[in-house]
């Protein structure tokens, strides 16, 4: 069973990487993609670059063999929609493989905007990373999803491709990479809010000067 788990990674951050590790350990997946997004479709767009972006990232997962930096949707270019992504996954992998799509719980509650998202709900098993006690869904579309889909035992997911929804509860750590940009553009340290090999190579290269420290807006 394989997880996927995209975003801007701008810069990845110990928010990331200790969530996604425990989703891994948790479902006992095989392996978790990470898939930075070239253009974002429902937020601002990302200060570093691709390239920039993969090589932080790769250098932060370098030492877990179960969590691997795939580059397809920067090298699609574009709008990084969700479904069309999930759709190369299945042509690459086939109908028969489990997939499960990682997403936060503010991101969930987004979902009804998202593009095609019962295809998304057909595609994959959503696994909705939250804190202990998160609240119900409020959009009554994604509620009756929820109703129809959620599960609560684990191996479940792994006797269907996709189709059900499954809630964990996940480490929180209070880290954002907006605030990692602004102390970095501000002249003070964001040492242990992200890998420390990640850091030097954001402050060696300057990718996050004055003036970055908040993302331009979309386009």
């Amino acid at each position: 069973m394989i997880g996927l788990f995209g975003g801007t990674f701008d810069p990845v951050h110990f928010g990331h990487l200790r969530v996604a590790l425990d989703v891994v350990q948790h479902l006992s997946l095989t392996q978790l993609r990470l898939l930075p997004l070239a253009a974002a479709v429902h937020r601002r767009q990302p200060i570093a670059s691709p390239e920039q972006r993969m090589a932080m990232l790769q250098m932060a997962i370098r030492d877990e063999p179960l969590l691997v930096a795939d580059d397809r949707e920067l090298s699609r270019g574009g709008l990084s929609y969700t479904v069309d992504t999930l759709g190369a996954f299945r042509d690459e992998l086939g109908a028969e493989v489990p997939l499960c799509l990682l997403v936060g719980a503010d991101a969930f509650e987004g979902l009804p905007d998202w593009h095609r998202p019962l295809d998304i709900l057909e595609l994959v098993h959503l696994i909705v990373m939250q804190r202990p006690g998160a609240p119900r869904a409020r959009d009554p579309w994604l509620r009756d999803q929820v109703e129809q889909r959620r599960i609560d035992e684990p191996a479940a997911l792994r006797r269907r491709a996709g189709g059900h929804i499954y809630f964990q509860t996940v480490t929180q750590l209070d880290i954002s990479a907006t605030r990692i940009r602004r102390l970095l553009a501000q002249g003070l340290s964001p040492r242990y809010l992200l890998p420390e090999a990640v850091l030097s190579m954001a402050v060696d290269n300057g990718w996050y000067s004055v003036g970055d420290s908040v993302p331009r807006s979309t386009p």
